[in-house]
Formats: C-alpha cells, sequence, structure tokens
C-alpha cells in the first residue's frame, strides 16, 4: 500500500518535482511513482522494508523527505496547503491562456467594450496565476539552489526556460497594466507571442513529469 511515511522518515509528496533520483538511490526499493491529473510524484511503494538509510533525505534537492520528529504536525498542514495551491495553479495558469487568448483575438475587430472585458479577465486571471506561481517556486526554491551545486546541466532544460520566461511575460504584462492603452501595441503582441511561448513550454513541462 502506498504510504508517506515508513518507521523512520516521513514525506511531502506535493514538494516533489518528478525527477525520480530518491527512486535510483533507495538501496531498497522503498520508494515508487505515482501521481494524479497535472501532477506526478512519489510515494513509499514498500514502506516496510525503509531501514532508515536517509539517503533519500540526502538525495532530494526540494526537502520532499524528513526524519520523524515533532515537525510532523507542520509537514501535514503544509502538505494541505500544496494539494490546494497545486490544484490552483493549473486552473489559474488555463484561465490565463484562455483570457490572453480571447483578448488578442478581441482586439482584432470587435468592439472596445468587448476588447476591454477580456482585458479584465485576462489580468484577474493572471494575478492568480502570479500569486500560485510564486508560491510553487517558493517551496521548490531548494532546486534552484541546486542550480549553483549541481550546474544547469544537469538540470531539465524546459523547467530552466520556464524560469527565464515566466517573469519576463509578467514584468510586460505589468507595463501593458501600468503604461500601455488600447489594443494592437507592439509591447502587447511580445507580451502575447511570449505568453504562448510559455503556454507550449508549460504543457512540455508537465508532460514531462511521468
Amino acid at each position: 500500500m502506498k504510504r508517506i511515511t515508513t518507521a523512520y522518515v516521513a514525506m511531502t509528496p506535493h514538494l516533489c518535482m518528478a525527477c525520480w533520483e530518491c527512486v535510483e538511490k533507495c538501496p531498497k526499493q522503498v520508494i515508487g511513482k505515482t501521481g494524479f491529473f497535472l501532477h506526478k510524484h512519489v510515494m513509499f511503494e514498500n514502506a516496510d522494508a525503509c531501514i532508515g538509510c536517509g539517503k533519500c533525505i540526502k538525495t532530494c534537492p526540494n526537502g520532499v523527505f524528513f526524519k520523524l520528529d515533532k515537525t510532523v504536525s507542520n509537514r501535514k498542514k503544509n502538505r494541505r496547503t500544496s494539494f490546494r495551491i497545486e490544484r490552483l495553479l493549473p486552473m489559474a495558469f488555463l484561465a490565463s491562456a484562455i483570457t490572453g487568448i480571447g483578448l488578442h483575438i478581441a482586439g482584432h475587430g470587435t468592439s472596445h467594450e468587448v476588447w476591454h472585458n477580456w482585458g479584465a479577465a485576462h489580468t484577474l486571471a493572471s494575478v492568480l496565476w502570479l500569486l500560485s506561481t510564486a508560491i510553487h517556486v517558493k517551496r521548490h526554491r531548494l532546486w534552484y539552489k541546486t542550480l549553483v551545486s549541481k550546474g544547469i546541466a544537469n538540470h531539465r532544460w524546459v523547467t530552466i526556460l520556464l524560469s527565464v520566461l515566466f517573469p519576463i511575460v509578467a514584468i510586460s504584462g505589468i507595463w501593458l497594466i501600468a503604461c500601455v492603452k488600447g489594443a494592437h501595441t507592439p509591447i502587447g503582441l511580445l507580451h502575447y507571442k511570449l505568453g504562448i511561448l510559455l503556454l507550449v513550454s508549460s504543457l512540455i513541462h508537465v508532460l514531462h513529469r511521468k
């Protein structure tokens, strides 16, 4: 039966980036792979076989594994929060993508009121996506720290691409809201094209987590 604790260690599966390094390093094949829609992660497939060697704790760059102690209750709270964020993130992303494409289409031949409504919807969805992504990145901050210790070559290129594209798209979007009026502006077209690239990269990122 799949579990999130053994006699020696526990895990926060929603912090998992699905690199599967811990699966390979575990000497007793305790750790296995599982997942749900848009999120793959590890679980204990054979928890009773755990010998408490701690290799999973040392291997994971995201702090998924931890020794059983008085922090377990806090970890449970974090798991509930992580679960909600992991559900919010794809929904906010999808809403931002749909309204962004709708906004672009509305800028070609529709009334200004329709375009404005799409813009308001896209702004709201994008703010929600920005906040959920910021929390997601914060939870996986240890992954970014390993960029220094392990180097870029040892990390997934699509995740690095997303890490570069996301702030550019976010900044260009904020610039549009604060400083640009009307449709068909160069910065708006750039924001749209980068957004499409971000959308494709995000889908590759999701599909790659298998």
